[in-house]
């Protein structure tokens, strides 16, 4: 097989599958002069819910702030502690710190890279209000022993889905097991939109008509505002664009199933690489498939220089960050988390990848494996 040219995402692609039903939704607003909290909102917000398995949804204007406003919306703030993972993207401490809350990491499980649910009540004190669990890369963390330690020590869960749509745990879909589930629908995600866009889900009443609040500058009625708010609201267009993709996102999933199995099956019997697991509990819906090795770099290169895009979730862990510097946390403070950070790579995977762009970049990764054998 010739040199090939493979990107880490083309949304072009899915673009021209879906062009039609997207200009015509984005057509219908446009015409309406609707843009901010209409119909297409509200429609989207109960065909999402409905698809997680929820009662209510409130669209905002990230993941980022689905998880900052959850936390608000639970009273969390100074002086509170939060339990959650190093092993994520920056967001999810962020909700934590933006709430003048402090982030407790745990480590992670080397095998989903999510988060260890035997190390979460070691880190329990008197501050602690809450769990993040993270179903990092599209795989969904254990939760029954983390709803049962949280109902132990009555501390509220808020999942982190904003990788994980439509993943499942023991049948039922993430997202919907904790108190409050967020997701985001940044462009790349399973279900993305064309821009930012967020959305917290939740089974109870009153903390939905606070999310909605809390959105909209903390009114229920135009110019009275109860209590202090922000500016977080999911836009009319992308409403539109994302009830078009939910539509096609079961689907999409499927791909995304079958790409993590043909890449299952083509490195198989690589004797260097650690390919993804999906744990018995669980639906992995491969928001990104990640494999580890230890020359992950070199890896890296030699793909790149054969047309192969890939990228690295996350090569500095949270607590590493300089920005998080000041919580004292120290080299080897998470072992696991450390360790995976330097040997992590994602391999390309949306549900447009071509079977023959799967196994060319097998074929690469294979080569790339004797010649590092034959160099030895």
């Amino acid at each position: 097989m010739g040199k090939l040219v493979i990107p880490f995402i083309d949304l072009k692609r899915e673009y021209a599958e879906i062009k039609e039903e997207i200009i015509q939704a984005i057509s219908k607003v446009l015409e309406s002069g609707q843009f901010i909290l209409g119909e297409e909102l509200e429609k989207f917000e109960k065909e999402f819910s409905n698809y997680i398995g929820v009662k209510y949804g409130v669209g905002v204007n990230s993941g980022s702030d689905a998880l900052f406003l959850a936390l608000r919306a639970l009273g969390i703030g100074k002086g509170d502690e939060v339990i959650t993972v190093s092993h994520t993207f920056t967001s999810t401490a962020d909700a934590i710190v933006r709430n003048c809350a402090r982030p407790v990491f745990v480590d992670i499980e080397a095998d989903t890279y999510c988060m260890d649910v035997t190390k979460i009540e070691e880190k329990i004190t008197d501050k602690t209000k809450a769990i993040i669990p993270v179903h990092i890369y599209g795989h969904p963390v254990d939760m029954d022993p983390v709803m049962e330690i949280a109902e132990s020590y009555g501390l509220y869960v808020v999942e982190d889905a904003c990788q994980a749509h439509g993943a499942e745990y023991k049948g039922k879909k993430v997202g919907s097991i904790g108190d409050i589930g967020c997701f985001s629908f940044y462009p790349t995600k399973n279900l993305g939109g064309y821009g930012d866009g967020g959305m917290i889900v939740t089974n109870d009443e009153e903390l939905a008509d606070k999310l909605r609040m809390l959105r909209n500058y903390g009114s229920r009625t135009k110019y009275h505002h109860e209590f202090l708010g922000v500016n977080s609201r999911l836009d009319e267009i992308q409403a539109a664009i994302l009830r078009v993709k939910l539509k096609h996102l079961d689907g999409w999933n499927k791909r995304r199933r079958e790409i993590a199995k043909l890449y299952n099956q083509l490195l198989k019997n690589s004797q260097k690489i650690v390919l993804p697991i999906e744990k018995e509990f669980g639906k992995h819906v491969y928001h990104l498939y990640v494999i580890r090795l230890k020359n992950r770099d070199s890896l890296c290169k030699y793909l790149f220089k054969n047309g192969i895009q890939t990228l690295i979730h996350y090569p500095i862990p949270v607590h590493l960050q300089k920005s998080y510097q000041i919580l004292g946390y120290s080299f080897e403070a998470l072992p696991v988390t450390e360790k995976c950070a330097k040997e992590i790579l994602s391999l390309p995977i949306y549900p447009n990848l071509k079977d023959t762009e799967i196994e060319y970049i097998a074929e690469k990764i294979i080569e790339y494996e004797e010649r590092e054998e034959n160099d030895r």
